[in-house]
């Protein structure tokens, strides 16, 4: 089999999975080893960057994934106008930023970062499929655990979680019981 040969099922694979397909998935369907199949994406990565193509291959913690290219977003846009998702509201935002940061967190604790009770805005983001159940704290009550999902990488360009911004300092302040976050 030649390169070529290798790249195009790659791509197909990627077109057609529609999601992250990881690594090691890739790896298997060209029986390559995952350096080699790395060292395939990532020239199928600068492939389409350099050639100005309207698709991109994105890495999404340990897999590649096949998207539009930032740069036809208005066309597409117009194709699908009335199909468009409800963006993220601030309280989705501030609630899913803590959730990023604090990872795996309690809801109770992100309602004390918050200071408001923020069952509505979890679950919004649950059904959103941008955090999930990470596990159950071992203490009273067993309170579960929450963290982001492969699907928050990809929402927001991340390869990772370690792509995350690095917060300023901040100093935290208490207002009539409630903790404000001042830079």
């Amino acid at each position: 089999m030649k390169m070529n040969d290798y790249e195009a099922i790659i791509e197909a694979a990627l077109f057609v999975a529609g999601e992250a397909v990881p690594l090691s998935s890739l790896a298997e369907i060209i029986e390559m080893d995952k350096a080699t199949t790395r060292a395939i994406v990532n020239t199928l990565i600068t492939r389409y960057a350099s050639e100005n193509r309207g698709m991109r291959i994105i890495e999404i913690a340990d897999g590649y994934q096949m998207c539009s290219s930032p740069l036809c977003f208005e066309a597409i846009r117009k194709i699908y106008k009335g199909k468009e998702k409800q963006g993220l509201t601030p309280i989705l935002l501030e609630t899913l930023a803590i959730i990023a940061y604090k990872q795996p967190v309690t809801k109770g604790d992100i309602e004390e970062i918050r200071g408001v009770n923020s069952d509505h805005a979890v679950n919004r983001l649950v059904e959103k499929g941008l955090v999930c159940e990470t596990g159950r704290l071992e203490t009273p009550g067993k309170p579960i655990l929450f963290g982001t999902t492969n699907e928050f990488l990809r929402y927001f360009g991340f390869k990772n979680i370690n792509e995350l911004p690095v917060l300023k300092d901040v100093k935290e302040t208490e207002i009539d019981g409630q903790i404000s976050i001042f830079e």
